[in-house]
């Protein structure tokens, strides 16, 4: 049966709304040998009446990942196809184009929704990350929605709980498949999902849901799958089982999905969830041990307890009734795995991942049982052994190996002979903080990632002139004893995103071949032995975000296409090498710029005024505590990882050079210390107010210090220390409160140290160098409080304490013993000659003490009663 005249001409209307730039849809169209539009791609016809049934343009990851998506705008023309029974548009970038007519809010339509009230037939809607407006809910009840639907899928979209509930629960009944994840839902979950008696599926996943999982779930007997993860609920997981324990759910319950919430405490027995196959738990507060508590889920395929905070001894009895597990994650808790080397687990792992649980020093050898394996994750584990024959062995499925932060040491295998290329979307390997040594083998050419930082690996990289092709991604050979020049066969590496080759022995030029690296976000040459100037060709690499070239013996003007080509930098090191000049005001273009060093040179001239200009570090706060760049890895057919490779950098701090990798995004630098800069510190530099440090330490700067300076409230760490500036501590630099580290020493600094509990904590030692400088902490007292001459006193060593004392002379001391004895005998002296005043003073002295007594005796009883009362 062909296809309806009408509804073809409808889906080639849609087409030309369209823009695709890679054929997605180049089996459409009006020739004689394309008019059967139930065979384009994507179209599905009814075999009896020939009407269009489902329209899916689903992009699948891959195709995503490359960009071979549609793009452009949704015709309206697909009101025509009045059968559609389901219809999937998604991962496609509609959003980058306005919102079309009969989806989006805009003049013959009010809302997206109206589209499912036209379409009265449609069974599954898919509009996953279509960039969705907002419902707007005066408009719902004038349409009469469709109740057919079943299968919805609205992710991905930012849609609020206002836009979202309202007329969802009208069309609750029938639906089997509902996902909401990645939108804007909030407060708790509401308890009309309790009426949607057919769901099978619920995802709510990424949003911010909060307080706990509602009782109505236990009661859902339909329900085979919810998936709650990344919300902010909390709570006591065992009352979450509770909950989910008090109805028919947990017979029919498949897999829970809770990851990345707030719930805490130990985990109970699952044993009644007979039905359970996937448990995901990772990253909450749970705590206790595990080894009885999931023991008895004997269909549990997939189980992930990262990051928590579990303890004790997992031994083979915990996995002895799991026979049909197939993903394990245990990563980041403080458990031990005690498995004798003969054991033979009762599953076939394909993701494993014991990270820095305890479970060394030898390779496990119940991993050579494991011949499934597509994810090995085994990094901190204790390993102190040498890499076995058996183990690479299990390299055929690999897509991820990662045996990093343990003590293995031997050399290293071929790995280009394990890994072999012919695994669709290679191997990730990371090895790095081990003890391999020797030189490094030949590698996978198609591995996306490649770590082998932080080991003893020696020898020259000459070997990557033979990989004609690659798809590497991330290589980090860093930290070893590598040597020789640099090879100048970049042409072949134009995919690299990460080259991280610092800290070894290299030596020589940079080789302008560098310069192809078209796609190159983080380029790390960092303390090697290089020199030369800097070639123009790194012009070309336009998508750095991190150059640091710092300890190295380059030499020249600093490049003016740094500024002009390179402005997507956030950091920038030049330190530690041989760089002369001027700074050119072409690096004012650098409006991300986070981190500039350019300390330990031998620049001159003044410092630009336009470095207000860095608008990055105009901003107090960061969003982002690290700096890297991730990637989602596909490991074919479905599934992949995604890995981010986190910047380090080594910044000097507070006298002593540190490594800054996991809070480098909140640091905010400008290092132009140990040069041979002039003049006074541009005002504008006061505009930089998120700056973290300031170090302008040993240069020939001069003049006053701006007042201005107390607008930097960001500031830690300020160093003006060895310059030549002159005048007054400006009293706006005690207001700075979060200052930790202060230097102003060796300039010549005069007059007062201001008042303030801040620059008065800091050590003498700070001020040190300024000759005409006083004040509290320094020794030498304020001018203004210091001795007087006593007037008509010739003796210029008198002072008002020695006039003070001049005054107690012998006729005080004899008037002080005549007045005493005058007084003393007058009073007593009368008392003991007359009787009868002697009798009636002590009377009245009497007399008082028991009036004091009864006053006192009368107000207690009063209060007593009061309180009693």
């Amino acid at each position: 049966m062909r296809c309806i005249d009408e509804e073809r001409e409808a889906l080639l209307t849609f087409k030309q709304s369209l823009v695709d730039e890679h054929g997605v849809l180049s089996s459409w169209g009006r020739e004689a040998d394309k008019r059967d539009c139930c065979k384009w791609r994507g179209v599905h016809c009814s075999n009896t009446t020939g009407h269009v049934k489902v329209l899916n343009l689903l992009t699948s990851d891959e195709e995503n990942a490359r960009r071979k998506v549609l793009k452009g705008e949704i015709s309206p023309a697909l009101l025509e196809l009045h059968d559609i029974r389901h219809l999937d548009l998604s991962n496609n970038h509609f959003s980058a184009s306005p919102v079309p007519e009969f989806i989006g809010s805009l003049s013959k339509l009010s809302d997206w929704f109206q589209v499912v009230a036209k379409l009265h037939s449609l069974k599954s809607l898919v509009l996953r990350s279509c960039a969705l407006p907002p419902v707007n809910p005066s408009f719902i009840w004038h349409f009469n929605l469709s109740t057919s639907i079943q299968t919805l899928d609205l992710s991905d979209n930012n849609l609020p709980s206002s836009s979202v509930y309202p007329w969802l629960f009208n069309l609750s009944r029938n639906i089997i498949y509902l996902n909401l994840g990645s939108n804007s839902l909030r407060g708790s979950i509401p308890e009309a999902f309790q009426h949607m008696v057919s769901l099978k599926s619920l995802d709510l996943s990424d949003s911010e849901l909060e307080g706990g999982i509602p009782k109505f779930f236990g009661k859902m007997c339909s329900l085979k799958e919810l998936g709650l993860s990344e919300n902010k609920l909390s709570g006591q997981f065992s009352q979450v089982i509770q909950n989910l324990s008090g109805g028919c759910v947990v017979n029919s319950l498949e897999r829970l999905y809770l990851p990345y919430n707030d719930f805490t405490g130990p985990v109970p027995l699952l044993g009644g969830f007979s039905s359970l196959e996937a448990l995901k738990l990772h990253f909450n507060r749970l705590n206790g041990t595990i080894d009885k508590s999931l023991s008895q889920l004997s269909k549990l395929e997939s189980l992930s307890l990262d990051g928590n905070s579990f303890t004790g001894v997992i031994s083979e009895t915990f996995f002895s009734n799991m026979s049909n597990l197939q993903e394990l994650f245990l990563a980041d808790n403080s458990s031990t795995l005690k498995l004798s080397d003969d054991w033979v687990p009762p599953f076939q792992l394909k993701w494993l991942s014991l990270a820095s649980c305890k479970m060394g020093p030898h390779f496990p050898k119940w991993l050579q049982t494991q011949n499934q394996l597509v994810h090995l994750h085994i990094s901190n584990v204790g390993i102190s052994d040498t890499i076995p024959d058996w183990f690479l062995d299990l390299s055929s499925k690999l897509s991820y190996l990662n045996l990093s932060n343990n003590h293995i040491k031997s050399k290293l295998p071929d790995l280009s002979l394990r890994f072999d290329g012919t695994r669709s979307g290679g191997t990730s390997i990371d090895i790095n903080s081990n003890h391999f040594e020797g030189p490094i083998p030949p590698l996978p050419s198609n591995s996306p990632f490649l770590n082998l930082s932080k080991n003893k690996f020696s020898g020259s990289v000459t070997f990557l002139c033979s990989i004609s092709e690659n798809t590497w991604n991330f290589l980090d050979l860093s930290s070893n004893l590598l040597s020789g020049g640099l090879p100048d066969c970049w042409l072949h590496f134009d995919s690299l995103f990460v080259l991280n080759l610092a800290n070894n022995r290299f030596s020589g030029k940079i080789p302008d071949s560098m310069g192809f690296l078209n796609n190159i976000r983080i380029l790390n040459l960092h303390n090697n032995r290089l020199t030369g100037e800097l070639p123009s060709s790194l012009r070309n690499c336009s998508q750095l975000r991190v150059l640091d070239l710092g300890k190295n013996t380059f030499f020249g003007e600093i490049p003016t296409w740094i500024g002009e080509s390179l402005q997507n930098l956030i950091v920038l090191s030049l330190k530690s090498n041989k760089f002369h000049g001027n700074i050119p005001y072409q690096l004012c273009h650098l409006g991300f710029i986070q981190v500039l060093d350019l300390s330990l040179n031998i620049i001159s001239g003044n410092i630009p005024k336009c470095f207000n200009n860095f608008s990055a570090m105009t901003y107090e706060r960061c969003s982002n505590p690290t700096i890297g760049f991730g990637k989602y890895i596909l490991v074919p057919p479905r599934t992949g990882y995604y890995y981010k490779y986190l910047v380090n950098l080594l910044l000097t701090w507070k006298g002593s050079e540190n490594e800054y990798k996991s809070t480098l995004g909140l640091v905010k630098c400008l290092d132009l210390s140990s040069n041979k800069l002039g003049g006074a510190i541009p005002e504008e530099i006061m505009d930089l107010v998120g700056l973290i440090a300031l170090n302008l330490s040993r240069n020939n700067l001069t003049g006053p210090i701006t007042p201005k300076i107390g607008e930097l409230t960001s500031l830690d760490f300020l160093d003006l220390s060895t310059n030549l500036f002159s005048g007054s501590i400006p009293s706006s630099l005690s207001q700075l409160s979060g200052l930790g580290v202060l230097d102003l020493s060796y300039n010549n600094l005069s007059g007062k140290i201001p008042l303030g509990t801040q620059l008065q904590s800091f050590n003498a030692s700070v001020y040190a160098g300024n000759l005409e400088l006083c004040g509290l902490p320094l020794a030498n007292m304020y001018p203004d409080e210091e001795s007087t001459p006593s007037p008509g006193t010739d003796d210029d060593s008198d002072t008002l304490e020695d006039e003070d004392d001049q005054l107690i002379t012998l006729g005080f001391y004899v008037s002080s013993i005549l007045g005493f004895f005058v007084g003393f005998w007058g009073v007593c002296g009368t008392l003991m000659l007359n009787r009868p005043w002697r009798h009636g003073y002590f009377n009245f002295l009497t007399g008082m003490k028991d009036w004091v007594y009864v006053i006192a005796a009368v107000n207690i009883s009063k209060l007593q009663r009061k309180f009693r009362n």
